[in-house]
């Protein structure tokens, strides 16, 4: 049966009970920038430039900046991406190791 696209409920799987090991902060970190970097790439690829304000009509947006010149605002919004991506590995039972 088709879902009606009004009675939509996110269910994430709950990682709330995952603590990411302090050794994954550094991977969490590149992958909130690799976040950013698609992105970015995705909003180019459809026209949108660099605007002071963000305006769609205009496909403008004050995000289309290197990672590094984000607000940690905006950083935290691709952290919290990353980490929970992270986290729902654990939580799936895959071990993340470094090479």
């Amino acid at each position: 049966m088709k879902q009606n696209k009004n009675n939509y409920t996110p269910q994430p799987i709950d990682t709330k009970d995952v603590v990411l090991p302090e050794e994954l902060n550094e991977l969490a970190e590149l992958i909130a920038k690799n976040v950013h970097e698609v992105w970015s790439a995705g909003r180019m690829k459809d026209g949108w430039t660099y605007g002071e304000e963000r305006n769609d009509a205009e496909l403008k947006h004050p995000c289309l900046v290197p990672y590094e010149e984000l607000t940690e605002v905006e950083k935290d919004y691709d952290r919290n991406t990353s980490q929970e991506t992270l986290k729902l590995i654990m939580k799936l039972g895959f071990k993340i190791v470094k090479r």
